[in-house]
């Protein structure tokens, strides 16, 4: 049994935006795998993916500010999938990247610290992620931008709910 042409025009007209453009999670769907893969190419010459560079940065802003983040607060502020993380920084770990220890407070959990090696890595691909963001969203996405602001508030209204 096929559908009728007319029952879809009908839903499009009542209950839908109409088309896929005028949807914005589906147009933020394309836009954010856009910039994962545009970011992968960039940094594939440092043999980083998108994922990698992101937890490597992560790691980085907490020891920045004198901590050693562990496994899961990593994936908490990623709001990425624990095993995800994990076998992310099992790959970093191999790539002698970051290393990890058993955490202090907790025998179960595992503490994560950049390398040298993984510093300087990090330190060559921020200028890469910054120059894809900046080609693919303008100043608005740079801090202060509009765009970042937006989605800055989007983000912070959605954690509250």
């Amino acid at each position: 049994m096929t559908i009728d042409p007319d029952d879809l025009a009908n839903m499009f007209a009542t209950a839908s935006l109409g088309a896929p453009r005028h949807a914005i999670g589906f147009v933020l769907w394309r836009v954010v795998h856009r910039y994962e893969r545009e970011l992968e190419h960039a940094l594939s010459p440092l043999n980083l993916t998108h994922l990698q560079f992101t937890l490597l940065a992560l790691v980085a802003w907490t020891q920045k500010q004198g901590g050693l983040p562990t496994q899961v607060e990593l994936a908490r502020a990623g709001d990425i999938h624990v095993m995800q993380v994990s076998n992310v920084l099992k790959a970093l770990e191999l790539k002698t990247l970051i290393v990890r220890y058993t955490a202090t407070a907790n025998a179960t959990a595992k503490s994560v610290a950049l390398t040298r090696e993984g510093l300087e890595r990090l330190r060559a691909a921020f200028p890469i992620a910054m120059a894809v963001q900046h080609r693919l969203f303008g100043d608005n996405g740079l801090p202060g931008g509009s765009l970042l602001a937006m989605l800055a508030d989007v983000e912070a209204s959605s954690a509250k709910s």
